[in-house]
């Protein structure tokens, strides 16, 4: 009779369970698709930190570009005044509106009539009063006009149709004649001035500039 198997000695193809372990070659074969899953996994790891950061980059570029945009917008210039011709050097354009307050004739434009005879002294002729305060040197006008020849009333500029314009009275930005014949007329009139050659452009001015004796209708809309 054969003596029993002892219980302190174990099969090595057995695992503590009792059951039995696959061979050595398929164990090691497990091991490393094991080791690679692990390896994959590190790699995914590593590939989100990375596309995290770089979302984290381009939403940062992004904010920055919208900020510039922003700015850009923000600091957009006013486009320049109109420069056509005007009586004044350097006029100002301006889209002051007629004070409803005013004579219901500063809302239409005047009719200019040539005269006769010899004009050798500036002459003021109030064809509105206005209601506001009296105008001083050094205040800034703005008003409406219509220029002519003094002789035929052909007219060679006027604000109307474009814009009023603006400018200081006394600075000499304007001719000797508006200067002179502004001075104390109320704001809201309109008044006309017979500007000799003298006060206006001369009797020999350069090309495009009237020459001789001139006749204005002027609007004063406002004084500051």
């Amino acid at each position: 009779m054969e003596a029993p198997v002892s219980n302190s000695v174990k099969d090595p193809a057995r695992d503590r369970s009792g059951r039995g372990l696959p061979p050595k070659s398929e164990r090691r074969a497990l091991g490393k698709a094991a080791a690679a899953a692990r390896l994959r996994a590190k790699r995914r790891r590593q590939i989100l930190r990375s596309v995290g950061s770089g979302a984290a980059v381009v939403l940062i570029v992004g904010a920055l570009a919208v900020g510039c945009t922003l700015l850009n917008k923000s600091s957009t210039t006013t486009p320049a005044a109109n420069s056509s011709a005007a009586p004044s050097a350097s006029p100002t354009a301006t889209t002051d509106p007629i004070d409803p307050a005013f004579d219901p004739q500063l809302h239409q434009r005047p009719v200019i009539l040539g005269s006769t005879g010899d004009l050798t002294t500036l002459v003021k002729t109030l064809l509105v009063t206005g209601p506001g305060a009296s105008v001083q040197n050094g205040q800034t006008l703005t008003v409406n006009y219509v220029g002519a020849y003094y002789g035929n009333g052909n007219v060679f500029d006027t604000s109307w149709g474009k814009s009023p314009f603006s400018f200081q009275l006394g600075a000499s930005q304007v001719i000797k004649g508006w200067d002179q014949g502004l001075v104390g007329v109320p704001v809201g009139s309109r008044v006309q001035l017979d500007i000799p050659a003298a006060l206006a452009y001369g009797t020999t001015p350069p090309s495009g500039t009237p020459a001789g004796p001139l006749r204005f209708v002027v609007d004063i809309l406002a004084a500051k």
